[in-house]
Order: C-alpha cells, then structure tokens, then sequence
C-alpha cells in the first residue's frame, strides 16, 4: 500500500471513530476514552495503570479520563487496604448504569468499521 493511501485510510477510520465518539456523547454523555475505561473497570477494582494497559491509553490522558468520569459521578477512588499509597477504581452505581446502557444500545456502525464488529459477535 502506497505510504499517501495508508494516510488517506487512517483519516477515514478516524472520521468514523469520531462518527461512534458522536454517538456516544449524544447517547450517553461519555466520550469514546471514557465508555472504554468504564468497559476497562466493569465489575472489577481496578488500579490506573490496569485501565492504562486495558485501554492502550497513556497515564497521563488515563488519569485526564478517570477524573472526568469521576466529576460524572461514574467513578469512585478508594485507596488500597495493604497499601495505602495505591489508589484503586471502581464504578458507581451511575457508572454500571452507563455501561449496562451502552452495552445494549443499537450504535449506528459506520461501514468501515462493519467488519470488525462482525468478527466480534461470533
């Protein structure tokens, strides 16, 4: 694949990554980083670093994100019985809400993107 075809390929999984984080905000007022650590956490006590490696995202943009879901009261901090240093994360009764929901809601997936999702209903 010529290096300008793979760029222009990008863009358009970009555009409808963007089309999904739409739909998210519009349905659910999380954005796409912020329905995929609620998805990271799920009914788990999870530190930072493990919504990190779930997510693939950054630290820093992994703790920009966990503080914005817990100002949606959809997280809640609580610091660990062994070591109080560490912090662990867990999601409220509003952060269950949300992901139950966005589980079952009826996304409108863009064409693009079809393929993957089809290999994950199997």
């Amino acid at each position: 694949m010529e290096k300008i075809t793979c760029i222009c390929v990008m863009r358009e999984l970009m555009k409808a990554l963007s089309n999904l984080e739409t739909q998210l905000m519009e349905s659910h007022g999380v954005t796409l980083n912020e329905a995929m650590a609620l998805c990271a956490i799920g009914d788990e006590c999870v530190t930072a670093s493990v919504i990190s490696e779930r997510t693939g995202l950054r630290p820093s943009h992994t703790s920009k994100v966990v503080a914005s879901l817990e100002n949606k009261k959809h997280v809640v901090r609580k610091l660990g019985k062994q070591d109080k240093r560490q912090m662990y994360l867990s999601l409220s009764a509003s952060g269950r809400e949300c992901l139950a929901q966005i589980k079952v809601y009826a996304f409108d997936i863009p064409s693009m993107l079809q393929p993957i999702f089809r290999e994950y209903n199997h």
